[in-house]
């Protein structure tokens, strides 16, 4: 017998997710550092196998909405905005969960309140408790971000007056800010590629990933694909200018939104503008705000060198695994080339993401907004770091754009993956955590299993 689903049902179930989710942060969250609890600390623990209870549940709820928006009676638009409104609302307030990142906004925002370069120099010229406050990799890096974000960034380090709580609490809301304009693209995409809008915001708003990364973890690439996704918006109609505009400022939040520009010469191209008049026109618009914003913000030009950031060692990106994997075996053959290995690999990752790009648009001129979807999922797993928020650079695109079932039903299965590959602190796991993680989830799946067995009682009960 299959487990009934209703609208409600789901809004109860994601709501309990996203609860024990807060719970559980305020424990085992990426705490700031005088929270910190010890990794084995019984409070640390319990808070882990509540926040992956949480996450769980939160999947399970967003599956079983999936099938009810391919039903025979799909939820209209409005009553998803409602449903996922009530699943972030226990994050709002929750500590920051899977990434440290947030820290290191807070800090670039006050070095640029404080006129320090952060082109030039990692948050460690800042000193003091923000800086303290950044992962150690971080901490010696420039801001590998465009002028838009960290003109907001310090925008908000002057309101907040450097007060830490107040600083998170403002960066979630830039996040959800972003968040808001991606929810008012998507349907407006989605009737335009031919896609049901319900369908487009169930992937593409109410992923978990969005819910995870761009509510709980306040990432900037919110705030990228909000801008992206109105650019496209206003591009679809009759103000490519603006298009352009709007999705060069994304692109000066973060750089790989700049291949959206492609897609508003592709649009005004099929509007029946010359391909010279598309290219000279967005060409031009994306050149002034580029002027503008960057003089607006004060931070100068750096940002167009300071995007080669430096990755993880652990980094589990493809690329980076071959190169780790190749190094080692020349290692062990005694090769003076083991140290090129890496290197190596990511320069060949580079140019494969640059072969795909051109094959896609080759191929899917027709439908730009689809092959700019593609494409930043290209870049995203063919770059030489990979987090789980990035494969929202492109799904974002491909939930407003699929051509077919199967493709969204691969997207969610690849989303499903990586919301459980990340620690709520946002450090590596050890073993213990591991099994602390699976125990969560395995409470979970046993709960919701046990409900599925006990709901076919009262249901015939109503029957007879």
């Amino acid at each position: 017998m299959a487990f009934p689903v209703d609208l409600r049902r789901c809004q109860i179930l994601g709501l309990a997710g996203t609860a024990f989710l807060a719970l559980g942060g305020e424990t085992a969250g990426a705490l700031p550092a005088r929270e910190l609890l010890a990794p084995d600390s019984v409070h640390a623990a319990l808070g882990l196998v509540g926040v992956y209870f949480g996450l769980v549940l939160l999947i399970a709820a967003w599956v079983l909405l999936g099938r009810l928006v391919r039903g025979p009676r799909p939820p209209a638009p409005r009553a998803l905005l409602l449903v996922l409104a009530v699943w972030a609302a226990p994050l709002l307030l929750a500590p920051p969960l899977f990434s440290r990142d947030v820290y290191s906004y807070l800090a670039q925002g006050a070095m640029v309140e404080a006129h320090i370069d952060v082109y030039t120099h990692g948050p460690s010229a800042l000193g003091g408790p923000l800086a303290d406050e950044v992962a150690p990799l971080w901490r010696h890096t420039a801001a590998p971000y465009g002028p838009v974000f960290l003109a907001v960034a310090a925008v908000l380090s002057d309101v907040t007056r450097g007060t830490l709580s107040a600083g998170l609490f403002g960066m979630r809301l830039v996040a959800l800010a972003g968040v808001a304009l991606m929810v008012a693209a998507l349907p407006r995409l989605a009737r335009h590629s031919g896609a049901d809008p319900s369908a487009a915001l169930w992937l593409g708003a109410l992923n978990p990933l969005v819910l995870l990364h761009l509510v709980a973890g306040a990432h900037n690439d919110a705030v990228m694909l909000g801008l992206l996704g109105v650019g496209l918006v206003a591009a679809l109609g009759r103000w490519p200018v603006l298009g352009a505009v709007l999705v060069t400022l994304a692109a000066l939040v973060k750089a790989p939104a700049a291949l959206g520009l492609a897609a508003v010469v592709a649009l005004q191209v099929r509007a029946g503008r010359t391909p010279a008049r598309a290219v000279m026109t967005t060409a031009l618009a994306a050149a002034a705000a580029t002027v503008a914003a960057t003089a607006a913000a004060g931070t100068g030009y750096g940002w167009t060198t300071a995007l080669n950031t430096p990755v993880s060692a652990q980094n589990w990106a493809l690329t980076s695994l071959l190169g780790r994997a190749t190094r080692a075996l020349l290692e062990h053959l005694g090769s003076d080339l083991a140290p090129l290995a890496v290197p190596a690999w990511r320069t060949l990752g580079v140019a494969a993401a640059l072969v795909a790009i051109l094959v896609i648009w080759l191929r899917l001129r027709p439908r730009p907004v689809y092959a700019l979807g593609l494409s930043l999922a290209a870049v995203a797993a063919l770059g030489p770091a990979v987090r789980p928020w990035y494969a929202l650079w492109g799904l974002f695109l491909i939930a407003a754009a699929a051509p077919s079932t199967p493709v969204r039903h691969r997207t969610a299965a690849v989303t499903g993956v990586l919301a459980l590959s990340v620690l709520p602190s946002g450090g590596p796991a050890d073993t213990g955590q591991l099994l602390l993680a699976v125990s969560g989830g395995a409470l979970a799946v046993v709960v919701l299993w046990q409900a599925h067995q006990a709901e076919p009682a009262p249901a015939l009960e109503r029957a007879a």
